[in-house]
């Protein structure tokens, strides 16, 4: 068949991190990171939009649950897989990725930008909770940990720092 093809026309690899949106407890988006260059180009707006598209869904799938749910964890489509984890205070990590990344992958990796997360930016004093996240070290070590994942992946071909913001 055809190889995947990202945003940008370029062959995208079989495992490739696309984007880590952050989303607080009332559905704003606090962060979004491009992690690779096969990730969708989106202004701001569409950004806020799609985080609180995706929190009001969140919420709409617990309350339609036949039974107490989690709300979406993952969404798979024939180009893409979601990965969602939602912290005990009600934040979510959305991290998204090509296709041929295996699942167990997504799940592992979204722990550990959570763990980052915790490092970086909660031990920030300057950070108020549920504000928007704008802490360099945290931008940078979520960029480490996605370049090491690329870089040990044999199809990815090469690594850039595209984060959005710092």
């Amino acid at each position: 068949g055809n190889p995947a093809r990202g945003h940008d026309g370029a062959v995208m690899g079989s495992g490739q991190f696309l984007q880590l949106l952050i989303i607080n407890k009332a559905g704003g988006l606090i962060y979004n990171q491009n992690l690779s260059p096969g990730a969708p180009q989106l202004g701001s707006n569409d950004w806020l939009r799609i985080g609180s598209t995706f929190h009001s869904l969140y919420a709409i799938m617990m309350q339609i649950a036949p039974e107490a749910s989690k709300g979406i964890q993952k969404l798979e489509t024939e180009t893409f897989k979601l990965e969602c984890f939602q912290t005990l205070t009600g934040l979510k990590f959305v991290l998204t990725a090509s296709a041929g990344l295996v699942q167990p992958t997504l799940e592992a990796v979204i722990r550990q930008i959570y763990e980052l997360y915790a490092d970086y930016v909660l031990k920030n004093p300057f950070y108020e909770l549920d504000m928007p996240i704008r802490c360099e070290l945290f931008t940078k070590h979520v960029t480490s940990l996605i370049d090491s994942y690329h870089a040990s992946s044999s199809s990815y071909s090469g690594s850039k720092n595209v984060a959005g913001r710092s």
